[in-house]
């Protein structure tokens, strides 16, 4: 676990000099909604990188896996609850600047959400969802004991350290219904050396709400991207530019 903001700038989507690279993601007051073949067309004499990686959501069935991926993306959230029959895929593009040399660089995070019941029926899920993955974001609710006692059989079961892990708690709008102390977050955290973020509530800007997450986790990813080249993360060749 790194201290937020060491790699990257942490509020760089509040400066003005990145609104020409937020406004490719954005649409009118919202978010755009990337295809599996789209990407933000920058003007020709902007040179962006685009670095890509796949993300994986885990966590029991009704922690809220497909609300977080529609709410990383901007999409509408769902009303209610549905478990998911497969597997689903979303795209999101998130520009950040290196606080080393001042890059900016576009992550292209395609997040793979799959129901808990359709992986224990069918054997080949699993292996799909975690193949090639870069990063592995652990979902619990605050609301559900369970999920969150669940963290350390699902973290378990991820030892390659060349994966990036992220730990989400979802529903933390709703304090007065819950079941996980801020002591039992920092008791994990500890244990485990794993960033705990939240989430809940409406999205209100549509950047606000999720540059924590996605900065956390675009941070980590390019980190651990330099740790594995042993190179710094400012040269050029730290990555692999698709």
């Amino acid at each position: 676990m790194i201290p937020p903001g060491s790699v990257i700038i942490a509020d760089w989507h509040l400066c003005k000099e990145s609104k020409e690279f937020f406004q490719k993601i954005l649409h009118k007051k919202g978010r755009k909604k990337f295809g599996l073949l789209e990407s933000p067309v920058m003007p020709p004499h902007v040179s962006v990188e685009t670095v890509h990686y796949k993300v994986f959501l885990s966590g029991k069935s009704g922690v809220g896996k497909t609300t977080l991926a529609a709410r990383l993306a901007g999409l509408n959230l769902p009303s209610v609850h549905h478990e998911t029959t497969g597997i689903e895929t979303t795209v999101v593009y998130w520009p950040v600047r290196l606080r080393d040399g001042g890059r900016v660089l576009f992550f292209r995070l395609q997040l793979w959400d799959c129901g808990e019941n359709a992986l224990r029926r069918f054997d080949h899920l699993l292996p799909s969802c975690r193949e090639q993955a870069d990063a592995v974001l652990f979902l619990f609710s605050f609301i559900d004991r369970t999920s969150f006692d669940d963290l350390s059989n699902q973290t378990a079961k991820w030892s390659d350290p060349s994966v990036v892990k992220v730990v989400i708690g979802t529903k933390f709008d709703l304090f007065m219904h819950c079941d996980v102390s801020e002591r039992d977050v920092k008791e994990f955290q500890e244990r485990w050396n794993l960033p705990v973020l939240r989430t809940g509530g409406e999205v209100t800007d549509g950047l606000g709400d999720v540059a924590p997450i996605l900065n956390c986790l675009a941070e980590n990813l390019w980190h651990q991207d330099c740790l594995m080249r042993t190179v710094q993360p400012s040269q050029q060749d730290c990555v692999t530019v698709l």
